[in-house]
């Protein structure tokens, strides 16, 4: 039966080649995925470093390249200008500098990427700060020529802002100083300075030559003093974050769907949590609960719904909905309040003036807003703290705003999507400003949401005295004492890194205090809600502190004695291994204490 022999054969063949199809396919959509973006002062070579991955990663296309092969835009010198893979835009190709924001997707067997190449001229800061605002991770290119810019700065303090914890400090252009490691090492150095300065939580220094290829996809035999991982390995192993997925919910509601008397949804995105039928849901402005009859997909229902996805949601009762409002965990509700400080990127040419009515536009929901006090901006150069009556164009700033209307909203380091918004003129209808909150400002009269929920309607407003723990809500933190010993870097670094985060800290040496003063400050820190950090220059001063003691006696809630901890001798490593024992002292994202 040879006829038979050859179609159960085909059979076998074309059922193994659909098994094997599937099984890609199954591990394809099993991938995690790494968005992340290029950052760095302009001509450090972000388009050329992303060209020369997407090359020599087998990510571009024979066509693709046969047109940037056949470029008359070439200014690298060689065959081809990998830049021109991103740089799309005949004003890009024509300057050689990126302009505008260009999105590239490839993926290797253990991972897939999206690429946003961000420009750095500093005219077009805006456009980074929208390239970095969905990425995991940064790469910020430092020119080993050149070195460290103010733009590298500024990007490296952007992507602080936007919450981006991993971050790879890319030594560019080692080609064109011998390889050097001493270059390297010193570029590195100051740049883990920068980096601790802003508290960014991990960086990864890798020397490169993006026009050579050095270090991009495989280790370069020109640097055998770099024992690292070359770029593309780190980037497949780097740990992406999914905690978003375990945060209390947030859903946005941006369309009421009804096509029919028999159905009602809710469509929108999931900004955060977990969402499956029958879980109980607080409704936001109205505060009605309700729970979740059904989670509908395109394809049908889902068993469950989870961030980032968008889906529709049908609810077991009739209530009140409709754009811009917002569904949340009933026992974790956001902040509500008029009153908010928030970091601020400025975007315009026309300075930011205090007093001058702007449109916030926040999740979906817009509102009213004007800035009511500039309490710092931030001066590139140094990094310093500087008063400002106005902002311009590229400033980054600490600004109060009042809004016309509550907006329901965390704190940016808790939650990207709630925690952010954006500033409109207007009149013109142009983005300004980007910004990202910080906290709530509390007038006297003024309570957090719960506290509203707590009162009768015909209460009238809440005037009772400010508690201890009102402050400790405000701040986000408990209070604590930590104590460095003689390790006087690493506590300067700490607290560095603790004030980036929001946190009311405070150093203090030993030569300066007393024991008698010392309880003063404790009971302070106590009732204001202080991380109080101590240190000394010798074991004898520290020791006739007694600071266990008087912690003890003053109540206070957290103290650490970091030579108890065994901690890393490198200073920048330790900060963050200190960074996570103190995690107990920060408040749950609804800011209660929790039981």
């Amino acid at each position: 039966m040879p006829g038979a022999t050859q179609s159960a054969t085909s059979d076998l063949a074309a059922s193994g080649v659909e098994d094997s199809l599937d099984l890609d396919l199954a591990l394809g959509l099993n991938k995690e995925l790494l968005r992340f973006t290029t950052a760095g002062s302009v001509d450090d070579g972000k388009s050329t470093l992303i060209g020369r991955l997407l090359h020599d990663s087998k990510a571009i296309y024979e066509d693709q390249l046969a047109s940037v092969r056949g470029s008359r835009f070439n200014r690298s010198g060689g065959p081809i200008d990998f830049a021109l893979l991103t740089d799309g835009l005949r004003a890009e190709r024509e300057q050689g500098i990126t302009i505008d924001v260009a999105y590239r997707y490839f993926e290797t067997p253990a991972r897939k990427f999206i690429i946003a190449d961000t420009p750095g001229h500093e005219q077009y800061t805006r456009n980074m700060a929208t390239g970095a605002s969905t990425a995991d991770l940064a790469i910020i290119l430092v020119d080993a020529v050149r070195g460290v810019q103010a733009q590298t700065r500024r990007h490296a303090y952007i992507a602080s802002l936007l919450g981006i914890v991993n971050v790879v400090a890319a030594i560019n252009k080692m080609d064109l100083v011998g390889y050097s490691e001493d270059v390297f090492s010193r570029l590195n150095d100051e740049f883990l300075v920068l980096s601790r300065q802003l508290g960014i939580e991990r960086v990864v220094g890798i020397p490169i030559s993006a026009l050579a290829g050095d270090n991009i996809i495989n280790l370069s035999d020109r640097m055998p003093w770099y024992q690292g991982p070359p770029l593309l390995r780190h980037l497949e192993s780097v740990p992406v974050r999914l905690h978003t997925r375990l945060e209390p919910v947030r859903f946005p509601v941006q369309f009421v769907l009804r096509p029919d008397a028999s159905f009602r949804g809710f469509a929108g995105q999931l900004a955060s949590g977990t969402i499956r039928p029958g879980d109980a849901l607080l409704a936001l402005p109205s505060r009605r609960t309700t729970r979740v009859r059904s989670i509908v997909g395109f394809d049908g229902e889902k068993p469950e719904a989870f961030a980032p996805m968008s889906t529709t949601l049908t609810l077991q009762d009739e209530i009140d909905l409709s754009r811009g409002d917002i569904l949340v965990s009933p026992d974790s509700a956001p902040r509500v309040s008029s009153h908010l400080e928030a970091m601020v990127v400025w975007l315009d040419a026309k300075p930011m003036a205090l007093g001058h009515s702007y449109l916030i536009k926040h999740n979906v929901r817009s509102s009213r807003a004007k800035a009511t006090k500039i309490r710092f901006r931030v001066n590139m150069n140094t990094l310093e703290r500087e008063p400002a009556s106005e902002l311009h164009m590229n400033d980054i700033a600490a600004v109060e705003f009042e809004t016309a209307s509550p907006l329901f909203f965390d704190p940016y380091k808790r939650n990207r999507v709630t925690g952010s918004f954006i500033l409109i003129d207007p009149i013109s209808n142009a983005t300004v400003g980007a910004a990202m909150i910080e906290r709530e400002l509390v007038p006297q009269t003024e309570h957090s949401f719960q506290d509203i929920r707590a009162a009768s309607p015909e209460a009238g407003p809440v005037t009772a005295p400010l508690t201890i723990e009102d402050r400790y809500r405000r701040h986000g933190h408990y209070p604590a004492v930590i104590f460095a010993g003689n390790r006087l870097a690493l506590a300067r670094s700490l607290e560095s890194a603790l004030f980036a985060r929001g946190v009311e800290v405070l150093h203090l040496s030993a030569a300066e205090l007393s024991p008698e003063r010392l309880a003063t400050v404790l009971s302070l820190a106590n009732s204001l809600g202080l991380v109080v950090i101590l240190s000394g220059d010798s074991e004898e001063s520290l020791g006739k502190l007694s600071w266990k003691q008087l912690a003890a006696e003053q109540s206070m809630r957290f103290s650490f004695d970091l030579a108890e901890h065994n901690l890393p001798p490198d200073d920048g490593l330790a900060v963050q291994a200190v960074l996570a024992l103190l995690s107990a002292v920060f408040l749950p994202a609804d800011g209660h204490q929790a039981v």
